[in-house]
């Protein structure tokens, strides 16, 4: 017998819109927002109750919740998430460049046998990254080139902001490289960065190599950009929904 899946979420800016707009078998009985005026917004759309107080939040009747608010709201509620009983869908994945932090989450997870999820976000081809964790992996590159106005910059060329690892990366930019730290987990390699501001081009653009003893490999993605936040991808958007709608399923494609 199916059942629908209750779901609290943790941010109500432009992805927890987008996630409210075109969920598919979850039910948003929860919500919370540091703004709390974006919680009420958003439960008119999903029916959802906005809650001002995060302890009674997260007491609500849900069996996970969706994090769609920044690295901070991460560092400062996951650990409270998961002693609560509940699994965790982390979207601002950057918060586990901390290793320290990292590893006291996944601890906690472990003893309260519970779950974090991290979707693919902004960038495709994480699960054949994960060979990294077994085959081994020499060099993964991540080349992003987004407008300059999504990183708050006014330029009038194509200039490389930033060169170097992952996680220094989204720390000078941190919320606009989660993609960066995704791509370190998945494999298992830190992650060499290089972002681009380049204001001719309309569209958020990954390129990601990869090299090891499997051979090498090319992926590029270019991102529409969400039209209320030029910031996030609409792929981001949509890899939390696809990894909600197939969360129950029996027949898993892919690692």
């Amino acid at each position: 017998m199916y059942t629908m899946i209750r779901i609290g979420l943790l941010g109500c800016g432009n992805i927890g819109h987008l996630i409210a707009k075109y969920r598919e078998g979850v039910e948003i009985v929860a919500l919370y927002d540091i703004l709390h005026e974006r919680a009420l917004d958003l439960a008119t759309c999903c029916n959802g109750r906005p809650y001002q107080d995060f302890d009674e939040f997260l007491n609500a009747d849900m069996d996970l919740v969706v994090e769609a608010a920044s690295v901070r709201a991460v560092m400062r509620y996951a650990e409270q998430i998961l002693v609560s009983g509940k699994d965790m869908i982390v979207m601002s994945v950057g918060a586990f460049s901390d290793q320290e932090f990292y590893s006291r989450i996944r601890e906690i997870a472990i003893e309260h046998h519970r779950k974090v999820r991290i979707p693919s976000g902004a960038v495709m081809g994480l699960d054949n990254a994960k060979i990294g964790q077994i085959g081994g992996i020499d060099r993964v590159l991540l080349r992003t080139t987004k407008n300059p106005k999504s990183l708050g910059l006014e330029l009038t060329e194509k200039t490389e902001i930033f060169h170097g690892r992952a996680g220094d990366c989204i720390r000078a930019f941190p919320k606009n490289l989660n993609v960066s730290v995704a791509l370190t987990l998945a494999s298992g390699k830190d992650v060499d960065v290089e972002l681009f501001a380049d204001p001719a081009v309309d569209r958020n653009i990954h390129e990601i190599t990869m090299e090891g003893k499997f051979g090498d490999a090319y992926i590029r993605v270019r991102n529409i950009p969400s039209p209320d936040n030029p910031a996030t991808s609409y792929l981001a958007a949509l890899s939390i929904l696809t990894l909600l709608k197939n969360l129950d399923e029996p027949i898993v494609v892919g690692t």
